[in-house]
């Protein structure tokens, strides 16, 4: 099996999808203009692809609500200080920093809308 897509239900999918072209560097591979607004955003591999959607025949999980540790979305940081320091700017709000045994830094946030982001600076990269 090959992964294809992960896909999350958020409030307004249009203004989700622009803060995170601008904020987390995806962009856009494929779009849906009629409900539910389906986008779907990928890294810059092209090889992860996450669809996001307003879908108003099911609730909205309450993210803000959500331990991190339950759901998140991880994103690999060169510098996850830095990282942090620049969506905090643009509405993110920091959860937890963590340094790991091995050297690796982790940065857990919430996006503008309280989806977990974690920012993985790896001594080990995978």
């Amino acid at each position: 099996m090959k992964f294809e897509h992960f896909a999350i239900n958020v409030p307004d999918v249009r203004t989700t999808t622009k803060w995170y072209v601008e904020n987390l560097g995806l962009s856009i591979v494929r779009s849906i203009e009629q409900a539910p607004y389906t986008k779907f955003l990928a890294d810059e591999t092209g090889r992860v692809v996450i669809e996001l959607y307003s879908n108003t025949t099911v609730p909205v999980p309450d993210y803000p609500s959500m331990p991190p540790l339950n759901f998140h979305i991880a994103f690999v940081a060169a510098n996850a200080k830095q990282v942090e320091e620049r969506l905090i700017a643009a509405g993110a709000t920091l959860f937890k920093e963590e340094t790991l045994p091995d050297g690796s830094f982790l940065v857990m946030m919430r996006d503008p809308w309280g989806v977990p982001l974690q920012f993985c600076q790896r001594a080990k990269p995978f």
